[in-house]
């Protein structure tokens, strides 16, 4: 609801509105360093332990003054590594992608990254799905992503162990399981082929070289091998386009045939922007799955996008909260492909199978999972 209220002042008349959402101070909190170091400390930094923040110049400043500061508090040795962010490649704005592509391949920052024991990755993108990521890794750094959001969300979703051990249980699951299925009341019906699948999932820390994670964190998910995803799905009334930071209004259906979007049904402005959005790539990898899976978070909200700000909400807690099922198209190394097209798609009220054992039933956990 918004509230218009006229005052007066000085005999004339302001027309001020209120929404919903208001703008969050971005300054150093000591409650902020306190949850940061505390994340760093589940991710084993200990003193004396070299540290690199990686940063761009469009970076969120608050997270990285955090970063330094915590670090600092727990006697690791941070040094920042700070790129400029590079000029827009791509037809439309890039968002929420977890494929920065601010190293651009540059030799001296990977081998400074992959050097130090840890890195925190505060890039405004992350280096999820970065192209440099594997050589990183491949050095022994661990690596956590923190999210591009304000600070309040992250402490309110600060990692717990409890976390880690079901999120745990979720990926053996996915790993061990030959095919899953996902069905709606709204109507999707998919099938994934999960031989040849890369299954994995994040719970907001790592402690062991050569690993990522990302905060917020609670997520079960993997990257099918290509023609592996067929079906329907429907995007229902209240289901999320994180891409857009849009809150579904009215229904869309997808037809996936061997990985790819072939068509994109519905009414109204919802359906239209992604038709688009999509076609302004001219790419059609662009079209194709990139991951699936479900979220394990309890702590997170799927009401929460209402709540913030545009500027102060990335939107990784719409992707982990629990119950999910969550569809997301672009970049797919595991069948080959490449794109800064992306679209991430949770979706509400869904029943997710893998192969005859049900471990999302109409949205809600089951099981070790719940």
């Amino acid at each position: 609801m918004t509230f218009h209220i006229k005052f007066p002042v000085l005999g004339s008349v302001i027309d001020r509105e209120w929404g919903p959402t208001i703008m969050l101070q971005e300054r150093i909190e000591a409650k902020w360093i306190d949850c940061f170091a505390a994340v760093f400390e589940k991710c084993a930094v200990r003193d004396g332990e070299t540290v690199a923040i990686l940063s761009e110049t469009q970076s969120r400043p608050v997270n990285v003054n955090l970063a330094e500061l915590a670090l600092q508090r727990l006697g690791a040795r941070p040094f920042h590594v700070v790129l400029p962010t590079p000029p827009q490649s791509a037809p439309v704005p890039v968002r929420s992608t977890g494929a920065s592509d601010v190293i651009q391949g540059l030799a001296p920052v990977i081998s400074a990254l992959g050097g130090a024991g840890f890195v925190v990755d505060c890039t405004v993108e992350g280096l999820l799905h970065a192209p440099e990521l594997p050589a990183i890794l491949q050095a022994g750094a661990r690596v956590l992503m923190i999210s591009n959001e304000h600070p309040e969300a992250l402490e309110r979703l600060a990692p717990t162990d409890d976390l880690e051990a079901r999120t745990k249980t979720g990926i053996k699951m996915l790993r061990d399981a030959g095919a899953m299925t996902v069905g709606s009341p709204g109507g999707t019906e998919l099938r994934i082929d999960l031989d040849g699948a890369v299954a994995g999932g994040g719970w907001g820390y790592t402690r062991r070289g050569g690993t990522v994670t990302h905060w917020p964190g609670g997520l079960c998910l993997c990257f099918p091998k290509a023609g592996a995803v067929n079906g329907r799905l429907v995007l229902d009334r209240g289901d999320v386009n994180l891409t857009f930071k849009r809150y579904v209004e009215s229904p869309i259906t997808l037809t996936v045939e061997n990985d790819y979007v072939t068509d994109i049904a519905g009414d109204g402005v919802d359906a239209d922007l992604m038709r688009s959005y999509f076609a302004a790539w001219g790419d059609d990898e662009a079209y194709a799955v990139s991951h699936v899976g479900w979220g394990m978070n309890p702590g997170a909200r799927w009401d929460a996008m209402t709540m913030y700000d545009r500027n102060d909400f990335n939107g990784t807690e719409l992707r982990a909260f629990a119950g999910n099922f969550l569809y997301s198209t672009g970049a797919n190394e595991v069948a080959g492909r490449h794109t800064l097209g992306h679209f991430d798609l949770p979706l509400r009220n869904c029943t997710v199978r893998l192969d005859d054992t049900v471990v999302v039933d109409n949205g809600v956990l089951q099981g070790a999972l719940a």
